[in-house]
């Protein structure tokens, strides 16, 4: 047992009375429980190696091969459905192919592509071969024959222009239209020198005037401006004594209603806390507080007891268990083990002695003699239907060896006559 860790404060009064008598109560329900739960957890795990896992393991020797049989059952069903769908659906395309395809592609391999050939070769008669012809041997050389003569045409109305209109301009404009414009550019000169002179005089006098003008208005500005200023200022001054004025009295006016809600607001808070918040803190802290530590110290107490008795429970249903393994050994188990090992062993020993091994080697002689009959009797039935089959249909023809050919001899050589006679 792990020791109990040491609070580091110490214990009350509470805890320690009433720690005894709780784990003692604790323990007295919690033992019964603790042996009824280790019970059911032993039987269940005897259930479970004896009658369970051996159910299960029987079930799935059982069920494995039938669900291998199902699932190839399915699976040839399902191949079996495949092929009948494929050569269904073989089927279906073959017919549609046959229905809509293959009627279109002879209709455009065998009508529309030879018809397409037939009356393009006959537009290329009728029409692209005629219009070539006419083309190359009529509007070529008419057209060449049309260039030609509207370049004569051209050729002489740009004679015709410049021997009408442009010679004779040309010389107008070196002869008069050039002195002409030379003797304005001279008058155009001299006037705009003039007006020059003139505006500069202008300019300088509507300077002058502007001048004086403008100091005239400036000086007026400036008084109008002055006027303004001290109106303004006058103005400014009244409304800032007014401002004032009023803002003192606001102020005056907001610090005595601020002073009134402040005192107010004292007044009520201070009821406010001596009706609900004082008596609350003196509630919680003088009965709800410590209410609450012992109500956590039994609870806290009831839970260590609850575990302790667990644990104590534990050791005393394990005690109990191995009293009662004990016992159900030496009233089942040793006497069933002692006539297992001096009655039934020996007994089983002798059975297999004087009982099983001779029946087994005189049944193995039986099968040897049996085996042996059945072959010579098969052996004389094959001997049986050679004679009857050669005494009906006689003996059959010794096959006769076959005679291989000879060897080819070593070719002749090939005698070759010169011309002059010799070999």
């Amino acid at each position: 047992m792990p020791a109990r860790r040491e609070d580091t404060a110490p214990e009350g009064c509470l805890a320690v009375a009433i720690r005894i008598p709780v784990r003692i109560v604790v323990l007295v329900l919690v033992v019964p429980v603790r042996m009824v739960w280790d019970a059911l957890v032993v039987g269940g795990r005897f259930l479970k190696d004896t009658l369970f896992r051996p159910l299960g393991r029987a079930v799935m020797w059982v069920f494995a091969p039938v669900g291998r049989a199902l699932g190839w059952l399915v699976e040839g069903t399902a191949t079996v459905v495949a092929w009948l769908l494929t050569g269904l659906g073989n089927a279906l395309v073959w017919l549609g192919k046959l229905l809509f395809v293959w009627p279109w592609v002879a209709l455009w391999r065998y009508v529309a592509v030879p018809l397409g050939r037939a009356l393009a070769w006959l537009g290329n008669v009728l029409l692209v071969v005629p219009a070539v012809w006419l083309y190359e041997r009529v509007l070529t050389p008419v057209g060449h024959g049309v260039v030609w003569a509207l370049r004569g045409i051209g050729a002489g109305c740009a004679w015709l222009w410049r021997v009408s209109v442009v010679a004779p301009s040309r010389w107008l404009y070196r002869a008069l239209l050039a002195p002409t414009g030379r003797g304005f550019a001279w008058a155009a000169l001299g006037l705009w020198g003039a007006i020059t002179w003139v505006g500069r005089g202008v300019w300088a006098g509507v300077t002058w005037a502007s001048l004086g003008l403008w100091a005239g208005v400036v000086w007026v500005a400036r008084g109008v401006w002055s006027g303004v200023v001290w109106v303004s200022r006058g103005l400014w001054a009244g409304v800032t004594w007014i401002g004032g004025g009023l803002w003192a009295a606001m102020t005056w006016l907001g610090r005595g209603i601020w002073t009134g809600v402040t005192w107010i607001a004292m007044v009520v808070g201070t009821l406010l806390r001596w009706i609900f918040v004082v008596p609350a803190v003196a509630l919680w802290r003088w009965v709800l507080a410590p209410v609450g530590r012992g109500i956590a110290v039994v609870a806290r107490e009831i839970g260590e007891a609850l575990g302790h008795a667990w644990r104590v429970a534990g050791y005393i249903s394990l005690a109990v268990g191995r009293f009662l393994g004990r016992l159900f050994r030496w009233i089942f188990v040793e006497p069933v083990r002692w006539a297992y090992k001096s009655v039934l062993t020996p007994v089983g020993h002798l059975v297999r002695d004087a009982v099983w091994r001779p029946a087994a080697e005189a049944a193995r002689s039986v099968g040897r003699t049996t085996r042996q009959a059945l072959a010579s009797a098969r052996e004389t039935a094959r001997q049986t239907r050679a004679d009857i089959r050669r005494m009906v249909f006689g003996a059959p023809r010794e096959p006769e060896p076959v005679a291989l050919a000879k060897p080819r001899s070593e070719p002749e050589p090939v005698r070759l006559a010169k011309p002059g006679g010799g070999l």
